[in-house]
């Protein structure tokens, strides 16, 4: 088990740099910051002063170098739009990314699992099969349409929730939260149904499959040839083994959640770590961009060698 954890610890730390090494380079392609930064009487002085003041005068490798090794000491670099340190900014619109995304990954794992096993056990029921027709809109349709379709329904003609923003926040020191606020809590509604849509479908079909594999096993026979209720049958003994292997692709959902919401917040235009890297995009500034991407890949990576781990402790066929 040791072993295993420092095989996956080391594989950890070689993904994220490869994509901070991926993600640095794709930054010279994007544009040149100091463009933004001067003004249309700036002197070639002007721009070499800058460039050099920056770094920028470096070579690509020097660069990246030196992001890391200021990363490692918690220091992310100044913002080229705002002018303050870039830690600071991720701490202010964090909050509001993990609150979005933590309610899907709840909506998404709680219902998918739900309807997962309901659509098993009532296979051939029309209700069933009615879900099941319905749950191909959240695998085909993209996120930015069904949050359109959203604000369409619900905000311009039923007007019954907001369709834009985060809402009222609570200032509860190094953390904001819409959650204890009644405006906030409407304004999280269609973002996070809209985030989390894809991820319940996926969950759910993902539930319904292994359920119904599970169904057909020899010890689920048994356990019924034995006298045990239908009930005891289901949820104590096919459940548990169908959550197996959903553990690790909800672990993965998860991070993509987090990962993906720059659609979402684009959409509903929530104050998030998603709609702070598309502004930091049109600016070029290249802090921003390379701090979101290191600090997505360091939450996803995590989580997934937190689920890794959960892997191996719950299937005892792994830990060989």
């Amino acid at each position: 088990m040791i072993s295993y954890l420092i095989r996956r610890v080391f594989q950890s730390v070689l993904v994220l740099l490869v994509v901070g090494l991926v993600a640095f380079a794709m930054f010279n392609f994007i544009g040149d910051p100091i463009d933004n930064m001067l003004g249309q009487e700036r002197t070639q002085e002007d721009v070499d002063r800058l460039r050099a003041q920056l770094g920028l005068d470096q070579p690509f490798v020097v660069q990246f170098v030196r992001f890391l090794g200021s990363a490692v000491q918690g220091n992310l670099g100044v913002s080229y739009e705002q002018g303050r340190p870039v830690a600071e900014i991720l701490a202010e619109r964090a909050p509001a990314t993990l609150e979005l995304a933590a309610v899907s990954g709840l909506f998404a794992l709680s219902l998918g699992i739900v309807l997962g096993v309901f659509t098993a056990i009532r296979r051939h029921g029309f209700v069933a099969n009615t879900i099941m027709t319905l749950s191909l809109i959240g695998v085909s349709l993209p996120t930015f349409l069904i949050g359109i379709l959203l604000i369409y329904v619900f905000s311009v003609e039923l007007d019954w929730l907001p369709s834009f923003g985060r809402g009222e926040t609570v200032d509860l020191g190094a953390w904001t939260t819409g959650l204890l606020t009644s405006s906030g809590l409407r304004a999280l509604i269609l973002p996070a149904f809209t985030l989390g849509l894809y991820q319940m479908t996926l969950i759910m079909r993902l539930v319904r499959a292994e359920m119904l594999e599970v169904l057909r096993t020899d010890y689920i026979r048994f356990a019924r040839a034995r006298g045990l209720g239908e009930r005891t049958v289901l949820f104590r003994h096919a459940l548990k083994n169908t959550l197996v292997p959903v553990i690790t692709i909800a672990g993965l959902q998860l991070g993509s959640l987090i990962a993906f919401a720059i659609i979402t917040e684009s959409v509903f235009q929530w104050p998030g770590l998603g709609l702070l890297f598309i502004n930091a995009i049109q600016f070029v500034d290249i802090p921003v961009m390379a701090a979101y991407l290191m600090l997505i890949s360091v939450m996803f990576v995590g989580i997934n060698l937190i689920v890794d781990l959960l892997y191996v402790a719950i299937d005892p066929r792994l830990r060989t």
